[in-house]
């Protein structure tokens, strides 16, 4: 029996054919040709989740799933159900209406080889797609290398020589209100890591070393955390959302800046992550305790509605979560264990993040959910601030929102309407 996973390359694909050659009958290959589809729908983050269509094609079939060096998929199994692959492609065809491989059903998009009756000629043509892989010169190494751990001293040490109140930047999570206007739910102040890096040697990868990161990172936690002070912001929000690791929560930074920063009538949101969560249980329990005593919340972020149905809600008990956005969310139209979640949290507390289109809004309010984060969320909210200032004509909304993001420095301070720039929506 073949085991369900996914592996690379034409060779190893080879390896597989060479061993159900002698006994093929009832095999097949479910061929998707992503190489052929236009460069847009061709993106890497895109195939991740093309593939992923398919993992129940993969599931179902206890097969095997070749990504091949041009991109193409191919799932190898015994007695492939028609209904399932049919189901798969007929997702795609209407995620990738615009795709001329799909406008017309085209069969050169997904193509089932029958075995034997097709061995050889699949077998061809994976060779020959092996030998010109062959006389392809090897791809550039990266440049970056993971951070070692004899240099996490000297990179925690370096953080002192960095203004990190200049490198925070800020997100609005925007709610849509039943008169349909946008109102600022909260706000989100973070780090990027691409801005912390470029104060580093170009060839270290700060987060490659997931477990060396965390490690930074809590030091970046509480030099975050004082960094407010510093602040040339006037207007806050109501709701300050943090992204902290659990164990900041406890720290002298976290307890001065509740003290020093939060007025009566705003509360802080810390955004934590699962893997976080799950590595020290106890800890997280605390945190949530003292979190509230503070008249504070905590949110659970970076889920998807696979982990949401895997999460046990109930136990957890968080106040908000987060969900991210990926395109083909649209066709998970009637998810039971997200429906629960929401139902149990209340809709209100539940945000769909990384909204990169209307689509994202629709699909987010199918499930009741009217609080969103985004690059989309960022434009709408610009265009409305730039909007109403009565200096607009001296910046573009780009520029606006790029200001609006800083807590201070020179570009921040070539605004000519402070009053406007720190604006929350919704908030008179």
């Amino acid at each position: 029996m073949i085991k369900s996973k996914n592996i690379m390359s034409e060779k190893i694909l080879l390896d597989a054919l060479d061993r159900v050659a002698k006994n093929s009958l009832g095999y097949t290959v479910l061929y998707v040709n992503i190489s052929k589809l236009k460069p847009k729908n061709r993106h890497p983050q895109f195939v991740k989740i093309i593939a992923k269509l398919f993992d129940s094609v993969v599931g179902t079939t206890k097969g095997v799933m070749f990504v091949l060096s041009n991109g193409d998929i191919a799932i190898l199994s015994k007695n492939t159900p028609q209904d399932i692959v049919d189901e798969a492609v007929k997702k795609l065809r209407t995620g990738l209406a615009s795709d001329p491989l799909l406008v017309h059903d085209s069969r050169d998009f997904a193509l089932v080889y029958e075995f034997p009756r097709d061995f050889m000629v699949f077998y061809d043509k994976i060779s020959k797609m092996e030998q010109e892989q062959q006389f392809r010169p090897e791809p550039a190494r990266p440049s970056k290398r993971p951070v070692q751990a004899s240099e996490v001293e000297n990179i925690i040490a370096g953080l002192d020589d960095i203004a990190i109140s200049e490198i925070v930047k800020r997100q609005s999570v925007l709610r849509i209100m039943p008169d349909k206007s946008f109102a600022v739910a909260m706000q989100e102040f973070f780090v990027a890591v691409k801005d912390l890096s470029r104060y580093f040697a170009d060839n270290i990868d700060l987060v490659a070393d997931r477990w060396l990161f965390q490690y930074m990172s809590q030091v970046l936690d509480k030099k975050t955390l004082a960094a407010f002070s510093a602040a040339e912001l006037k207007t806050w929000p109501k709701h300050i959302s943090l992204n902290l690791n659990l164990s900041s929560i406890f720290s002298r930074e976290f307890v001065n800046f509740a003290k020093n920063n939060i007025r009566p009538g705003q509360k802080i949101i810390v955004e934590v992550q699962v893997m976080d969560i799950l590595n020290n249980l106890k800890l997280y329990h605390e945190a949530l305790d003292i979190l509230h005593k503070g008249g504070h919340s905590l949110l659970i972020d970076s889920l998807n509605p696979s982990s949401v149905g895997m999460l046990n809600i109930r136990h957890l008990a968080p106040d908000m979560i987060k969900i991210f956005w990926e395109p083909l969310l649209e066709y998970d139209t009637d998810n039971a264990a997200l429906k629960e979640t929401i139902g149990l949290l209340g809709a209100e507390n539940v945000i769909l993040a990384k909204c990169d289109n209307g689509d994202a809004l629709k699909w987010g309010l199918s499930y009741g959910i009217n609080s969103f984060q985004g690059p989309y969320m960022d434009e709408i909210e610009a265009a409305l601030i730039h909007k109403s200032c009565p200096d607009n004509s001296r910046c573009t909304v780009q520029e606006c929102l790029k200001r609006r993001r800083l807590l201070m420095g020179q570009y921040r301070d070539e605004c000519t309407s402070k009053e406007c720039l720190e604006k929350i929506l919704g908030e008179n």
